[in-house]
């Protein structure tokens, strides 16, 4: 069962999220059991070293994370999340696919698979879901 009848619908809803929405955060694909969320990255995602913060990758992935899970099961929060920072983007893009890997009575477990437009795998976000 899914929770939004269409992207744009999924889309106006997300789209009240300001902070994701101002980091430049678009949601490009949903799926009963997949979300699909990007982000061009600019000058405002650096740090001092010049390379993307990790709160940025953070942020696309918990966004593609409440995404999903709030299309398996509304209202849903997050209970648990943890990154894993793989290697440092070296595209101008991030893409952020999040997939359900397990749904069940209470809780959900999101898997976030996050790469930059060159195919580079930059992070993976592992979130636990807490089905209000």
């Amino acid at each position: 069962m899914v929770n939004f009848n269409d992207i744009e619908s999924a889309r106006e809803f997300f789209y009240q999220d300001k902070f994701a929405v101002d980091t430049g955060i678009t949601l490009d694909e949903l799926t009963e059991d997949k979300a699909i969320c990007s982000l061009e990255l600019n000058d405002n995602h650096k740090n001092a070293y010049g390379g993307v913060m990790g709160g940025v990758i953070f942020t696309l992935a918990d966004f593609s994370f409440a995404v999903l899970s709030n299309q398996i099961h509304q209202l849903t929060v997050a209970q648990q999340v943890s990154i894993n920072y793989l290697s440092a983007p070296k595209g101008e893009k991030l893409i952020a696919e999040a997939t359900c890997r397990k749904s069940g009575r209470s809780s959900s477990i999101v898997i976030v698979n996050v790469s930059d437009d060159t195919g580079r795998d930059v992070a993976q976000f592992v979130g636990t879901g807490f089905k209000l």
